[in-house]
């Protein structure tokens, strides 16, 4: 009789066991990561991003869908400057700081109207910036007295935009030196005395297929350089040094390496040419990549600051204004895409396949070219179990695929209940899925607007900003991408 009891009591608990076990969408994510989060919220069983209801947005534009929420763009900008100033603050820094937006990683011209609402500067890498800040000037929102910092190889054209952009008096251009071969050239362009940088040649991390970057002029060679060419030249004054390594700024020995190599340099140089008094650190600030990023922003700006005053102080040399290039921080956390799931496919007894509505390869390109990962989460659904998927895009190139999440080599997502393409309003409802801070690169590095792998349209996009009362606004910015524009650029 006991043991029949302790059976049963077994069953029993069991049972409870089962009852309580979590097993939905919900459970995993919030058992897995600290969630919710400040850019993520559920709402009955729907994702909100930035407080903005995704499947309201999906039920009046559809899918595949890219969104662009402008106010976050904002909120970054004043965060870093915030911080700067309080590293300042705390080292008791003498400088300056000047925030300066990387044009490269978003050219949109709703993107630069945010961006400058917060007054600040530019950084260049092509001749077209150029072209494109004189536009800004017209239309008011750009001053001919802010910084515009012009990195990159320079060709005769970007030059030739140099020098025009100088000698109408656009006093704060800088063009930072890669080679020096550019010197020359500016030489015989430039009539009006002319700001100038010089780039270092920073030394990356052992994962790179190269010592030493091949932007810039190498370190031996500066100190020379400026005292042959720069010196006795009274167009040019040499106000700045850059430097930027490929991992960008992260708390390893590389980079606190070659951060203490460049304000060694920088002080060098300061005791023979006096006009020096900027240092560029370049971008490289992180943005979460995944629900569990763990990056102490005030910590690294707190210590960069800090190494930069340490070092000064030890040369007794006047510590350097201080001029940062972010383009990823700046844009990517205010954007996400937006797909739907057309179709399951088991192609055998462990994968299974989420076919989604548009092309990895045309809608984020760095997923396919650089095995970039983004925050992935579903929109809808949330109270369903979950299952392991893989992502599979539309075109029938092998790399059209997604798999893995930063930190779990894999994607989660609630079960299907259909295998056959779902409709809205059916069993099984259409399981919508985004992806998130997708805002730098990715429409230049796809080609916005043009020939689009296996002439899969690029899907529409829309703006999303608030209005005075706080309230949510949208604005359609692109229609999905027509058959006629593609066949128009490729000559039809």
């Amino acid at each position: 009789m006991m043991y029949v009891t302790f059976f049963v009591f077994l069953r029993f608990k069991k049972k409870q066991i089962s009852h309580t076990m979590r097993t939905k969408y919900i459970d995993l994510i919030s058992q897995t990561y600290e969630f919710p989060q400040e850019e993520f919220h559920v709402e009955e069983g729907e994702l909100f991003f930035h407080d903005i209801p995704l499947m309201d947005i999906i039920k009046q534009y559809g899918t595949p869908l890219k969104i662009t929420y402008l106010p976050k763009i904002s909120q970054n900008i004043q965060r870093a400057r915030r911080w700067f100033n309080v590293a300042f603050a705390k080292a008791d820094y003498q400088g300056d700081y000047h925030y300066c937006y990387c044009t490269k990683s978003s050219h949109f011209e709703f993107v630069l109207t945010e961006v400058l609402k917060n007054d600040v500067h530019i950084e260049t890498s092509s001749a077209f910036d150029l072209n494109l800040i004189e536009t800004l000037y017209e239309n008011g929102q750009f001053q001919k007295d802010n910084y515009i910092i012009c990195n990159g190889f320079k060709r005769p054209q970007y030059i030739d935009n140099i020098a025009t952009a100088r000698d109408s008096g656009y006093e704060n251009i800088i063009p930072v030196l890669d080679n020096k071969a550019e010197f020359d050239q500016l030489n015989k362009k430039v009539q009006s005395k002319c700001k100038l940088g010089i780039r270092i040649a920073a030394e990356e991390e052992p994962r790179f297929d190269f010592y030493t970057s091949r932007l810039g002029i190498r370190y031996n060679d500066i100190i020379p350089f400026y005292e042959e060419k720069i010196k006795q030249n009274p167009k040019f004054e040499l106000k700045m040094l850059h430097f930027f390594i490929n991992t960008g700024i992260n708390d390893t020995s590389y980079y606190w390496n070659e951060l203490s190599r460049c304000v060694n340099l920088y002080c060098d140089l300061k005791k023979i040419c006096p006009e020096l008094d900027s240092l560029n650190i370049g971008g490289g600030l992180p943005i979460k990549t995944a629900l569990s990023f763990d990056y102490d922003y005030e910590y690294m700006i707190e210590e960069i600051v800090s190494q930069i005053k340490t070092i000064c102080t030890r040369e007794n040399v006047k510590e350097p204004h201080i001029f940062t290039e972010f383009g990823s921080y700046t844009v990517g956390e205010a954007s996400a895409v937006l797909y739907s799931v057309l179709q399951q496919k088991r192609q055998n007894d462990r994968e299974l396949w989420n076919m989604i509505d548009s092309s990895f390869m045309t809608t984020l390109p760095d997923t396919w070219a650089m095995n970039q990962q983004f925050i992935i989460l579903a929109v809808n659904n949330w109270d369903r179990e979950y299952e392991r998927v893989f992502l599979g895009g539309l075109t029938c190139d092998s790399h059209d695929y997604y798999n893995s999440e930063a930190n779990l080599n894999a994607v989660f997502l609630p079960k299907i209940t259909c295998d056959t393409p779902c409709e809205e309003g059916q069993e099984g409802d259409v399981q919508y899925i985004g992806l998130f801070n997708t805002g730098a690169y990715q429409e230049a590095v796809g080609g916005y607007g043009g020939v689009q792998h296996c002439l899969t349209p690029a899907p529409k996009h829309i703006i999303i900003t608030k209005d005075e009362d706080g309230e949510l606004v949208t604005k359609l910015f692109a229609k999905e991408q027509s058959y006629k524009s593609m066949l128009k650029i490729l000559g039809y």
